[in-house]
């Protein structure tokens, strides 16, 4: 009898060792060379713990409605945190309205959504858990799923010190989205001096995008090719989504978007706000065309005048943006 117990005490203690996280084989957080380092607000700082916990939840189908879409099923690692759809299936396969965008450098976001209402990237965490056509699901009865969970309780008590609840729940996620950095593109390395990543083409290229030719640093400048404005870029001469007049109602404000980040561009496809666009030669001459006519079109979308050669290269240069380790790191990988 006391040789059972023993047994089961152990078979107990083992089943409780392999739930705890494995860290992975690099640090949690790997900050590119040029790149400031992330914020983790107070009570959010990034542990292990709460770190593991995050990426558990950003896998798990619980958290939706009937328990078949998670975070991953839109935000695969290998696309950059896209999902090359050009709307993404909720719950019951109910079609989204917008094109999935990357989550990588999601930290440095100074806002979240495409008209950018959400202020912090633990309360962007709400938004496709309660729409009806992504996880159509109540975060109270996410919270009443996990504490039935016996290793979520532990795993969420050894993070937070508490059960899994709201708070548990938006942080954890939050916590382990903050790591998804990528900063080591071939620009990247050829800014660092290997003069042979980037290609005959991609040096012309990157000439292009940096040069009065086409401004593109204008909108997507700084180390994340972007500055996170609200912009419209002629894509339509009517939008059926409004865009940032959704959240304001600022007449002003119809279809404008958030300017998004150009880094692993080239795996992100489809582009715009509605995946519209399926390549990026597509987006280049729409952009060299200028644009169609709309009230709201911002002055910087001019009709630029590439050759064919020079769309080419602009292409070579945006698909220089990769993030070949980035893509294929293990640490983001269920």
């Amino acid at each position: 009898m006391k040789n059972s117990l023993l047994l089961f005490a152990c078979m107990f203690l083992f089943a409780c060792e392999k739930e705890q996280p494995e860290p992975p084989a690099e640090p949690l957080l790997a900050v590119p060379e040029g790149f400031p380092a992330p914020v983790f607000p107070e009570g959010n700082e990034l542990t292990p713990e709460r770190w593991a916990l995050g990426k558990r939840l950003f896998f798990d189908p619980v958290m939706s409605s009937d328990a078949t879409v998670s975070c991953a099923s839109c935000h695969l690692a290998e696309l950059a945190f896209t999902d090359g759809k050009q709307f993404s299936e909720g719950v019951e396969g109910r079609p989204g309205t917008r094109n999935a965008p990357t989550l990588a450098n999601v930290a440095y976001h100074p806002y979240y959504t495409r008209e950018g209402g959400v202020p912090t990237l633990e309360m962007q965490i709400l938004v496709p858990i309660q729409e009806h056509a992504e996880f159509d699901m109540n975060i109270l009865d996410i919270a009443e799923r996990l504490n039935a969970d016996s290793s979520y309780v532990r795993a969420s008590r050894a993070a937070y010190g508490r059960v899994p609840d709201a708070f548990v729940i938006t942080r954890s996620i939050a916590c382990f989205e903050r790591t998804i950095l990528s900063g080591n593109s071939r620009y990247d390395q050829f800014l660092q001096g290997k003069n042979t990543a980037l290609s005959a083409a991609g040096r012309r290229g990157k000439d292009l995008f940096f040069g009065e030719k086409t401004n593109c640093p204008q909108c997507h400048g700084g180390f994340n090719f972007t500055n996170y404005a609200f912009e419209n870029n002629g894509l339509y001469e009517d939008y059926p989504d409004p865009g940032r007049f959704r959240l304001t109602g600022d007449e002003a404000d119809r279809a404008l978007f958030k300017v998004p980040t150009l880094r692993n561009v080239g795996v992100t496809a489809p582009y715009m706000h509605d995946g519209s666009l399926p390549t990026l030669e597509d987006v280049v001459e729409h952009y060299n065309s200028g644009g169609k006519n709309h009230p709201h079109k911002s002055n910087l979308i001019k009709p630029l005048g590439l050759t064919m050669q020079e769309q080419a290269d602009l292409v070579a240069f945006l698909k220089s943006l990769t993030d070949d380790d980035f893509l294929n790191n293990p640490k983001f990988r269920q």
